[in-house]
């Protein structure tokens, strides 16, 4: 594990209620586990690298859990990786129906 400092922030009293909900929803451990995701999550959509655009996607309910369905049964690695896969290949055909049309 690396190292790690420790550090005081104020959250807004709503914002705590949400995170401990999500940690009595078993989504997290604990707020403070649930609080470094987000910051993982910040940091890493900040510092991307120069090669990869990052795209948030809302997805209705249902798609989610059709996409965790295909990790659990090893489709894929993650739910990024299943968009990620599936945007390739309709670029791929839309390329081929696109070249096929010209």
């Amino acid at each position: 594990m690396s190292e790690t400092e420790r550090i005081t922030i104020r959250i807004p009293s709503d914002k705590v209620e949400a995170l401990g909900i999500l940690v009595k929803e078993g989504k997290f451990p604990t707020i403070s586990d649930a609080i470094r995701a987000a910051i993982d999550s910040f940091v890493e959509s900040n510092f991307t690298p120069e090669h990869i655009e990052r795209v948030t996607v809302e997805l209705p309910k249902g798609n989610v859990v059709e996409l965790e369905c295909l990790v659990k049964d090893g489709d894929s690695v993650s739910i990024d990786d299943a968009i990620r896969n599936a945007v390739r290949e309709y670029t791929r055909k839309r390329l081929t129906k696109m070249e096929e049309g010209h």
